[in-house]
């Protein structure tokens, strides 16, 4: 069922996004590197990498530069139209392509690079691979300021490998073991409002047991509305 709602979802979305599609691919062509999509391996379903499409945003051999697949905050290989593409999330829409083609969902653990996949837990990346990767999803709506959230530490890598990605795998266990249709529709809503209200804090209601943040990440200011427990309840899982 979720495919077939993949598959209408990703069809009407492109049809009706075409009017701001068209115009973004033609401003690509005519700026920056004259490049307008940018294809990069991603980690999908069973652990097969998949070209992933999106705007292209940095510079052509970013992943060579800098912090290779990582990206962070003022980022100098972003290029000046890229940072709009890049704050409004509308460089990630030519995704739907892969949804439609079945690389992806509409919701579910977003696809990493080898380098970031590997970065998750052992346990998350075992169940990661159990799903279609998603345009958004649990992760994506925790964090939707993963490239601030990174410099609130002095070692941003550092943070990006041990803070941020042992929760995000969390989060995305917690999605696959509670995936289901009603999940899938509440995250698209959930997603839709977090854009349109970016301070809200209404997934922390909606997808009741959600992991709580470590300690680390609520005093960096990375877990948005987190209970004021988040904190104390990792302190504990910790010290049990």
């Amino acid at each position: 069922m979720q495919r077939l709602f993949d598959i209408v979802f990703s069809g009407l979305a492109l049809l009706v996004l075409s009017p701001l599609l068209v115009p973004i691919a033609i401003a690509l062509r005519l700026t920056g590197e004259g490049e307008v999509f940018y294809v990069q391996q991603r980690v999908g379903r069973g652990g097969g990498m998949f070209g992933l499409y999106k705007f292209a945003t940095m510079l052509k051999n970013s992943p060579n530069l800098g912090t290779g697949t990582v990206t962070v905050k003022n980022d100098p290989r972003v290029l000046p139209l890229g940072r709009f593409l890049r704050k409004t999330k509308i460089n990630e829409l030519p995704q739907l392509l892969n949804i439609f083609k079945g690389d992806m969902s509409i919701i579910g653990p977003r696809p990493q690079t080898q380098r970031c996949f590997d970065a998750f837990p052992v346990s998350s990346q075992a169940e990661i691979m159990k799903v279609r990767p998603g345009l958004s999803g649990i992760g994506s709506i925790v964090f939707r300021d993963e490239e601030e959230l990174m410099h609130a530490s002095a070692e941003p890598e550092r943070f990006y490998d041990d803070v941020i990605m042992p929760y995000k795998g969390r989060l995305e266990e917690w999605y696959v073991a509670n995936q289901g249709l009603w999940t899938y529709l509440c995250s698209i809503a959930v997603t839709a409002w977090v854009v349109l209200v970016p301070g809200s804090t209404v997934f922390w209601r909606v997808f009741r047991g959600l992991p709580m943040p470590p300690a680390e990440l609520v005093a960096a200011g990375g877990a948005t509305g987190a209970p004021a427990t988040a904190g104390l309840a990792d302190a504990s899982r910790t010290s049990a």
